[in-house]
């Protein structure tokens, strides 16, 4: 399997997905389109569209947007398996035509989500329990497409995760990021993490063990039931 995975920001990698994709055999074909690198060529069986600071609607500062949306459209109508974290999932909300809501929530560190009741019923979001820990970090937020169906939500975004047709998954949480990526933005982004949370790198000093620990267990669940799709 052929898998397109789209960085539109530094040291937004595939963390836990990557696992989850290496152990199908997966052939990963990375697109850092924040550098203005042109989008590979396919054909590709699935598609993975990566976080990042910029909103969803900068389509000047990003000018890879809009070919971008394109894709998603394409291959969720294709039935083929898109995944959106986080900007990418906010990305896919506006692909079918739903509202950005940009600077109207904010989250950041270990929170809970819970699922709805199509989450639970869902192939991928089934994978973890109704109310579970994962990473966060994102001001904006998304209203559900027309034709999503709504996953996942907690009190600060309502919509945390949503299904589009077969296989097109908009996740806003990081569930990709594990410790080992939270400890490298710790080191790369430290005073914008700081800017969040003042006492983030004390809290992940001490949680990484026990909240970390179970946070990684979730995300690695959801990323091999999504990898299981393609």
């Amino acid at each position: 399997m052929r898998v397109l995975a789209v960085q539109n920001y530094p040291e937004t990698t595939l963390g836990q997905i990557e696992t989850a994709l290496r152990e199908r055999g997966a052939e990963i074909v990375l697109w850092q389109a924040f550098d203005g690198s042109p989008m590979p060529g396919g054909p590709f069986d699935a598609l993975v569209v990566l976080g990042g600071a910029q909103n969803a609607l900068a389509d000047e500062a990003a000018p890879w947007f809009a070919p971008l949306l394109a894709a998603m459209r394409q291959m969720v109508e294709a039935g083929k398996p898109v995944l959106g974290v986080c900007l990418g999932s906010q990305l896919l909300a506006r692909a079918f035509g739903a509202q950005n809501l940009v600077g109207a929530t904010h989250e950041f560190g270990w929170t809970s989500v819970a699922l709805t009741e199509d989450g639970e019923a869902d192939p991928v979001l089934s994978s973890v329990q109704r109310e579970f820990l994962t990473f966060q970090w994102h001001d904006d937020t998304f209203v559900l497409p027309r034709a999503g169906v709504r996953l996942a939500g907690n009190d600060a975004a309502h919509n945390q995760a949503l299904r589009i047709g077969r296989a097109g998954y908009g996740i806003q949480f990081h569930f990709e990021a594990d410790r080992s990526v939270l400890a490298r933005w710790t080191e790369v982004y430290r005073d914008a993490m700081l800017a969040q949370d003042q006492d983030w790198p004390k809290r992940f000093a001490e949680e990484r063990e026990t909240t970390g620990r179970v946070a990684d267990e979730n995300g690695l669940a959801i990323a091999r039931a999504w990898a299981a799709l393609i």
